[in-house]
Formats: structure tokens, sequence, C-alpha cells
């Protein structure tokens, strides 16, 4: 039996995440430490670029999902990957902190076409049964490199220097993913292959007959939509905020290569949250999923805030990851379940736009509030208190009898 080609779509995007997250999302935290640590910059400085890379590709998610669902994901993802790949070594090159800017600029637009708005619609089209799994996996790229990605970038930092660990990075990045994405991302739907959903046959009215009944009607699609869009706004703005100063929060307590190796051991548990996810997420309250993952990166941030020791340290990071994997995938998939295949782009772009201006000053805001309040502990009180909003608002704004599939 011939293993149905939205398959192979989702192994592309999840080998194309694992570069996304490593070099955008948790690449960041990186470059963090080592700007400040190579020019003595401010962390507020910094983070206030990096800040730029999240608002520039806030500001293209909807221009990315419909040109996807206009063009297929080939030529968007083409030109994410040259952007990242070239953003990334130029970030090396810098001389002074204006110069940051117009880098993160441009990793903002490879950032953005080759993340979470991206692959999920990419792979939406291809799957009914198994919408649920199909993003899980494909978005499970990103554990990889959290595992991966930050330890190899910083060892090509300390061991290259910041110049030509960055430009080797760069340089692999575009040798991995141009041919990918040129060989495998030539299809948009499975009707290009004479084929529905899930790799069935067309049936004789030439209609997908494994359409999965959605909730959102006229009277609660606004309710749906945009406490899905505030909840996971506020808690990804807090998660990025997190992710980006994990490196230089642990340095302190655990020295360059232990904050390495938690921030590795973090996307090991992310990848562990995304395979439960993925078990049980097609037959599962998704609303339900994101609030218990939602509650469970409010306790660990808490609890770095109130206890701030080494052992606290680690196992807060430990479960904070353990919700990483679930929260950054079970935002599409709650659109997707709750407004159904074909509605999902323009919706999920109007909410990815939402997350993503919010989000973008995630940075910003820990870096502010850590300057401004002298130490992360206290920075992650009123984070904690951010996320428990977000997590209320995604329980509240939601249906209490949502259909499961069957």
């Amino acid at each position: 039996m011939r293993l149905f080609y939205g398959w192979r779509i989702v192994g592309a995007c999840f080998i194309v995440a694992s570069f996304a997250w490593a070099l955008g999302l948790f690449g960041s935290s990186v470059y963090l430490q080592a700007l400040t640590t190579a020019h003595g910059w401010s962390i507020a400085e910094v983070s206030s670029a990096i800040t730029t890379f999240l608002l520039v590709s806030a500001l293209i998610q909807q221009p990315v999902g419909r040109s996807i669902n206009r063009w297929g994901p080939r030529p968007i993802m083409l030109l994410g990957a040259a952007s990242m790949a070239l953003a990334v070594p130029l970030i090396g090159r810098v001389a002074e902190p204006w110069q940051l800017y117009p880098c993160f600029f441009l990793l903002g637009i490879g950032w953005a076409s080759l993340s979470t708005t991206a692959i999920s619609t990419t792979v939406a089209p291809w799957f009914e049964r198994h919408q649920g799994r199909s993003i899980t996996l494909a978005i499970m790229g990103a554990s990889l490199g959290a595992i991966a990605g930050v330890p190899l970038l910083l060892f090509a930092v300390q061991r290259l220097g910041l110049g030509r660990g960055l430009l080797a990075v760069g340089i692999l990045t575009a040798v991995v993913l141009l041919p990918l994405i040129v060989l495998v991302l030539r299809y948009r739907t499975p009707a290009d292959l004479g084929l529905q959903r899930d790799g069935s046959a067309i049936d004789a009215g030439g209609r997908d007959s494994l359409l999965f009944p959605h909730i959102a009607t006229a009277l609660n699609r606004r309710r749906l939509l945009w406490s899905a869009a505030v909840a996971f706004a506020l808690v990804l703005t807090i998660q990025l905020g997190f992710i980006t100063h994990h490196v230089t929060l642990a340095e302190p307590f655990l020295g360059t290569a232990g904050a390495g190796l938690l921030v590795s051991a973090t996307g090991v548990v992310s990848i562990l949250g995304r395979l439960y996810l993925m078990r049980i997420v097609d037959r599962a309250s998704v609303r339900r999923l994101a609030c218990q993952a939602m509650l469970a990166q409010t306790v660990a941030i808490l609890a770095i805030g109130l206890y701030p020791s080494v052992p606290v340290l680690i196992a807060a990071s430990l479960l904070y990851g353990y919700a990483i994997g679930q929260v950054t995938t079970l935002g599409p998939i709650v659109i997707r379940r709750e407004f159904g295949a074909d509605a999902f782009g323009a919706a999920y772009g109007t909410a990815a736009t939402v997350i993503q201006l919010a989000s973008a000053f995630g940075p910003a805001l820990i870096g502010f509030l850590r300057d401004a309040l002298g130490s992360y502990a206290s920075a992650f009180l009123v984070a904690a208190t951010v996320t428990g909003t977000g997590c209320a608002c995604l329980y509240l704004g939601g249906e209490r009898h949502q259909a499961r599939q069957r």
C-alpha cells in the first residue's frame, strides 16, 4: 500500500519546523545571550530588536495564509527559507545596535513563512479524520529545533565565533530547506492527485466525504474566535518571552553549558507533550486540553517567581516545556476543529495576526519587567498572572458541549 502523499507533506513540514523554531523562536534566546555578551549591549536593547522580528511576522500572517491557499506552499516557504538563511549570518555581523533591526526584520519574514500559520495551512487541506494528529506531528519539528538547534547554535558561536558560527548555520539552512521545499511541496491539495483528504478516492460526486462537523455558527463564531485569539495571545506572549530569556535566566544558576542543556531538556519534554497530544487530540475536547496546558504553565512560572533556585528552575522549566509543545500546537487545532477546513484559512489568519501582534512584545515585556523590577523572579510573578488570565479566557469562551469526532 502506497503512503498517502499527505504524510510526505507532514514530514517536509516537520523538517521545516525544526529549522524555523531553532533559528527563529528558540534561536532568539541564543542571539540575546551572544549579542549581549559579545557587545555589552543591554538585555532590554537586544530584546527590543528581537521584538521587531515577531512584529513583522505578525503583520504578514494573513498574507502568508492567503498566499498558500492561492499558490500553494512552495513559493511562500522558499521565500521564508531564503530570508532566514540570509538573516542569521547577518545577525552575526552587526557592529551597532541599530543594525539588529533590519536583520530581525528579515528574520521575521522567514519566521512567518515557515512557522505555525504556514505549516498548518499547508497541512490542513490534506486531512480530516487525522486533522489534529497531522498538524501536531508537523509542528513537532519545533521540539527537534529546541533539542538540537539551541545547543548547536551555542556550539557554533562558541567554537567558531559569532560571525563565522552563524554564517555556517545560514549555509546549512539553505542547503537543507531549499531542495526539500522544491521537491516535496509541489502539490496544494489531495485533489491534485485525484484523492480526498486522508487519501481516500474521490467519490462519484467529486466531493470529500470525510467532513468533520464544526460548531461555529453565526451566533457563536465571534465568541469562539476572539476568546481563542485573546487567550493564545496572552499565553504565547509570556511563552515567547520565557523562551527568549531562558538561556539568560538559567545561565547564572547553571552556567552557559548547563543553560543550553536545560533548554535542550525543555525541548525533549515538549516532544513528550506533543506525543501525548497526538494520541488523544482527535477524540478529545481541544479547548479543555489547551486550558490544562495553560494551567501547567501558570504553575511553572509562578514557582520560578516565588522560589528561584536551581531545583525549582529545572523542575519548572521541564513542566513549562511539556506544556509548550501542547500550547503551540493547539492554537490552530482549536480553530480547525471549531470552524472546519473550508473556513480555516480566514479564521486562523485573523487569530494568528492577533496572537503574533500581542506575543511579539513578549521578549521586550519580560526584559522590561526584569529591568524595572530588578529580577526575573519578580517579572515571572506578573507573567503568571497574564498566563492564568489567558487560561480563564479560553475556558469561558468555549461551548460547554462541543461535538466530538466519531
